[in-house]
Formats: C-alpha cells, sequence, structure tokens
C-alpha cells in the first residue's frame, strides 16, 4: 500500500505494531483473540432461545471457525500468552489504591481458569485426548440434569470471562476517539450477550431434560461414543486434577516472588520521592514513581491507568545530577518518550523505578475542584482522538511594539487575533488559546478526520482573506503590511481538561500540537505565510502537491510538508 491508502488507520486504532510487539500489544493482541473466542461462544449459547437444533446448528459454525489448524495455533497461543502476562501482572502490581476497576479485572482474569477449567477438559480436551463427540446435547444433560451444580460453575465462569474481557476493552478505548458515542452501544452489548446466552442455556437445558425422558434419545445421545468409558472418564478427571494443581501452584509460586520480592526490597532499603510542594513519600526500592505518588495520596495524572499507554504521567526530575544516573527508559517507555519529543530529565512516572531518593515535579497535576470528586486522578481524565491543530502567529510584533504607541500595538494585535479567529470559526474551527499575539485552534472536536482536515485547509485560506482585508483598512494608518506564519499538523492528541487544583482548561496535549507549532515556528526563518503537514492532506483525501521534508527539533525522522507563500494560500484544496 502506497501512503495515500488508509494512512493513520492502524494509528486511529492503537494497533500500530513494531518489528518486536512490546508486553501491551502483546497482552492486547492475545485478550482480542480470547474475547472473540468467548463472544462467539456465547452468541452460540444464545440460539438456545430458538431451538436446541439451532444450538447444533451454531456449534457446527463454531467447530468451523475455531478448530481449524491455523485457528487452533492462534487461539492456544493466546491463551498461553494472556494467561502467562497476568501473571506477570499479579506479580508486578503493587496495590497502591487500585481503582476498583483495575482490582475487579486482575482478579477476574486470575479465577477464570478455575472456574472454566472443568469445562474445557470435558468438551475440548476430551474431543481432542478421547476423541469424545459431546455437543450441547451432552453438555447440557450433565450441567442440567446429572449435576446442576457444575451447571451453575459454568454459568458464572462465562459470566466471569465475559466481564473480565468487558473491562479490558474498556482500559483500550476509553481513550479512542469517539468512544463517548459509542458507549451506550457497547453498554448495551455488554448487557445483553451474556443475558440472552444464559437464556439461551437455560432454554436448551429445559429441553434436554424433556428429551431426557425418552429411552430412545439417551441411548443415542449419551452412550459411550459421547460421554466415553470409565476409564476415559478417569483419565479426563486425572487430567482435570493436573491442570487445578499445576494452576494452583503457578499462583503459589508468583505469591511466594511476590513475598520474596517484598523482603527484598525491605532488606534493600526504601527510597524517598519528593515532590514540588515540600510532600515525601517513602516506598521499598522498586517501587515506580507513580505508585509512590498512590501510595502518598499525591494527585498525580494518568489517563491510561499506568500502562505504558499515554504521556499524561510524565515528570521532570528535579535533581539534574541524579537523573543522569536513573535506570534507562525501557521499550515501552521509550516509544512514548519519543513520540512526544521529550527533552531530557523527562520520563515517565507509571514506568520509572529509582533505585535511589529523587525529586520529582508532575507535569500534569489532576484537578480536585469538587469534593464530590474522590478519585483525584479522575479530574483530569481525558480521550485520545484525531484532531488538527493551528498555530498562527504575528511577524514583527516586537519590532512594532517598540515603533508604536502601547495601544496602538495592543489595538493592532488585538484587531489580528479577532481577525484570525473569526476565520478559524467561519471554517469549524475552535479558538483555544491565545499566546500573546498569536493563538491555537484545533479542529475535530465534533466532525471526523476528513471534514476536520478540509476545515483546516479551508481556515488557512481564510486567515489569508481576512487579515488581506484588514491590512486595506490598516494601510493608511500602519503604513506596512501585517505578516503572519500558520502551522497545522494532523494526528492523535489528549483531549481534555488540565490544570491545577484551583484553575484548569479545556486543551489538547501530545505530540501534534508540539509538531504544529513547531511548524510555524519555521514559518518566519523560511518566509513562508504557512506550512501544512502531509498528514493533513492524507487526512482529507486531497493531493498536497510538492512537499518538502523538514527537520523538527526533537524528532528522529524527518517530517513532509507542503509549503505556502503568500500567492499560494487560494489553492490550498486543489485536488
Amino acid at each position: 500500500m502506497g501512503q495515500a491508502a488508509r494512512p493513520g488507520f492502524g494509528r486511529t486504532l492503537g494497533l500500530r505494531w513494531p518489528a518486536r510487539p512490546t508486553l501491551r500489544q502483546l497482552r492486547l493482541g492475545s485478550g482480542l483473540v480470547l474475547f472473540a473466542y468467548v463472544l462467539t461462544h456465547l452468541l452460540c449459547h444464545a440460539l438456545g432461545n430458538i431451538s436446541l437444533d439451532a444450538l447444533e446448528t451454531g456449534l457446527a459454525v463454531k467447530v468451523a471457525l475455531w478448530r481449524t489448524p491455523p485457528a487452533l495455533v492462534v487461539l492456544y497461543g493466546a491463551l498461553f500468552i494472556h494467561l502467562a502476562l497476568g501473571l506477570q501482572a499479579f506479580y508486578e502490581r503493587r496495590f497502591y489504591r487500585m481503582r476498583p476497576a483495575e482490582t475487579a479485572q486482575l482478579l477476574l482474569g486470575l479465577s477464570v481458569p478455575l472456574l472454566l477449567l472443568s469445562h474445557v477438559v470435558g468438551t475440548r480436551l476430551a474431543w481432542s485426548v478421547e476423541e469424545l463427540d459431546r455437543g450441547y446435547a451432552q453438555v447440557l444433560y450433565a450441567a442440567w440434569v446429572a449435576a446442576s451444580g457444575h451447571g451453575l460453575m459454568l454459568a458464572v465462569g462465562l459470566v466471569v470471562a465475559w466481564l473480565h474481557g468487558c473491562f479490558g476493552l474498556y482500559f483500550w478505548l476509553r481513550l479512542k476517539r469517539g468512544f463517548a458515542r459509542a458507549a451506550p452501544w457497547l453498554l448495551a452489548g455488554a448487557v445483553l450477550v451474556p443475558v440472552l446466552a444464559l437464556l439461551g442455556v437455560v432454554q436448551g437445558g429445559r429441553s434436554v431434560a424433556a428429551l431426557a425422558a425418552d429411552p430412545a434419545w439417551r441411548a443415542q445421545e449419551l452412550g459411550p461414543n459421547h460421554l466415553g468409558l470409565a476409564e476415559q472418564t478417569e483419565r479426563l478427571g486425572a487430567i482435570r486434577r493436573g491442570l487445578f494443581l499445576a494452576y494452583m501452584a503457578l499462583l503459589a509460586l508468583v505469591l511466594l516472588a511476590r513475598g520474596a520480592r517484598t523482603l527484598a526490597e525491605t532488606r534493600g532499603g526504601f527510597v524517598r520521592i519528593g515532590y514540588p510542594d515540600g510532600r515525601t513519600v517513602r516506598v521499598p526500592r522498586g517501587s515506580s514513581v507513580l505508585e509512590a505518588s498512590r501510595r502518598g495520596r499525591i494527585p498525580h495524572a494518568s489517563v491510561c491507568g499506568g500502562r505504558g499507554r499515554c504521556s499524561t504521567c510524565r515528570i521532570r526530575v528535579v535533581d539534574t545530577e541524579r537523573s543522569r544516573l536513573l535506570p534507562e527508559p525501557e521499550r515501552a517507555e521509550r516509544l512514548v518518550l519519543d513520540r512526544i519529543g521529550a527533552s531530557p530529565g523527562i520520563r515517565l512516572a507509571c514506568q520509572l523505578r529509582p533505585d535511589g531518593d529523587l525529586t520529582v515535579a508532575p507535569l500534569f497535576t489532576p484537578q480536585a475542584r469538587a469534593a464530590s470528586v474522590r478519585d483525584p486522578e479522575r479530574a483530569a481524565t481525558g480521550e485520545e482522538r484525531f484532531v488538527v491543530v493551528l498555530f498562527a502567529d504575528l511577524r514583527g510584533s516586537t519590532r512594532f511594539a517598540e515603533e508604536h504607541l502601547p495601544y496602538d500595538t495592543v489595538f493592532v494585535i488585538g484587531r489580528f487575533l479577532g481577525t484570525v479567529g473569526r476565520a478559524v470559526r467561519e471554517s469549524g474551527g475552535t479558538v483555544n488559546q491565545h499566546l500573546g499575539d498569536g493563538l491555537m485552534a484545533i479542529f475535530g472536536l465534533d466532525r471526523d478526520p476528513k471534514h476536520a482536515a478540509r476545515d483546516a485547509l479551508k481556515a488557512v485560506d481564510g486567515i489569508a482573506r481576512h487579515v488581506e482585508q484588514l491590512n486595506r483598512m490598516l494601510a493608511a494608518d500602519l503604513g506596512e503590511r501585517l505578516r503572519y506564519g500558520v502551522g497545522l499538523h494532523a494526528g492523535m492528541a489528549i483531549v481534555g481538561e488540565f490544570g491545577d487544583e484551583t484553575e484548569s482548561r479545556f486543551t489538547v496535549l501530545g505530540d501534534t500540537v508540539n509538531v504544529a507549532a513547531r511548524l510555524e515556528g519555521l514559518t518566519g526563518p523560511m518566509r513562508q505565510v504557512a506550512i501544512v503537514s502531509e498528514a493533513v492532506y492524507e487526512a482529507a483525501g486531497l493531493s498536497p502537491g510538492a512537499l518538502q521534508e523538514l527537520t523538527l527539533t526533537g524528532r528522529a525522522q524527518p517530517l513532509r510538508a507542503r509549503l505556502i507563500g503568500a500567492d499560494a494560500t487560494a489553492a490550498l484544496q486543489d485536488g
């Protein structure tokens, strides 16, 4: 695929897979595979509301989907990866004021193997190891007629697995663009799917109970080829006990490892994390800075929940000399720091685990304005979404202020900002901040990426027309023309309310904003009216024309952009 073919699609979904995936990406990918399997399982159960034959038909379709050799490799691979990473998360997680949803997701995930082990052995392993053909008739008979307690455990296991997957999807999708609009529909699906599945199981169980009264049906459906001989049942029971003991042993080993780690950390001493307001938190060596903030009940922004998926928890290490001795960022942290163009001394609080005393300054302090907000970290929640950011700045304002009266300077700057702001609003954008003699505008808060990008390009043309009208009006008084520069870039950013405990502001944060500001800063040295990145044209579905590679401070890769002179703004949207 060329660059013009669906650019940024994977970035929008958050599935940008590098050559060597991170642990987070492995957890996400394996979880999505398992969630898809559970979803098809529950949808198949829901067919019981129609008839037992519909259940068997659905089972045939599910088997065709998941029992092919490639599907089995993917499914079992995802199962082992997700289980191993779940145990690793249990080992690494320190329970310093974990949010209830995070605790629920972890505990539900650890309990799924215990609840569903008997069902997996009695169906999947019975088929692959003993070649026993067990369909809905046999499973429902065992769960509904022969041993209702087993059926209750199976129902609980399926609901627990579904809830664990829903929590995982929530933590992944809640920062994505459009989640707020899709949330009611997702919640409805999260409730309806297990309810319909359980009702289908009940209806299917009743049908099987009625059929079981017929000796001919029992002879056909409950024979040895389905339920197995005594020795086969014993072998399956031994497998079940072995897997149960193995999983319990793994949990015990993790608990022992956690205890050994705590003992080693205690013997290894504690570290003190200092904060700008003078507070100090003492935590065992090996704890992260974010864990220290949570233990000390110090508000600390963390939109993604401390998973290294955002940069809102980032801190500046105050001790310059100490920052050189800190552990180097691991791959997951480095990817985020490189994406935002972080300067030296900036680290992610959720990933940094100092081995000595440290003083840090959180860069985004959560707002805690209302007493009704129990968790101060939630006050600064944001949403990751696609936006187009525009920076506009008046050129030569310092020289103008030196040569004119202060009131004249204020008047001219005010007219310029009003002119640019009017052009932005007429094009569908929002003026977010006034920055002295310039401003920052946002497009895409209520529009899809294509229309947001086209609106932003339209705004560049609109600014040119409005400033030209202003120049004609002020020509007699000023004796010179107002000159300006515009930088335009598109991409994902965190949109939300940020500030301190007394004042906050709705704005956008992220690499997209930084790039737009740097593009505007290059318009002066390069003698251009506007510099528009290639990403804007890609999002708009338009041909950008001639592009030039630009090197921006803090970015390893050059950025392709279109340079627009004073006579070219009217042709911005050609193509």
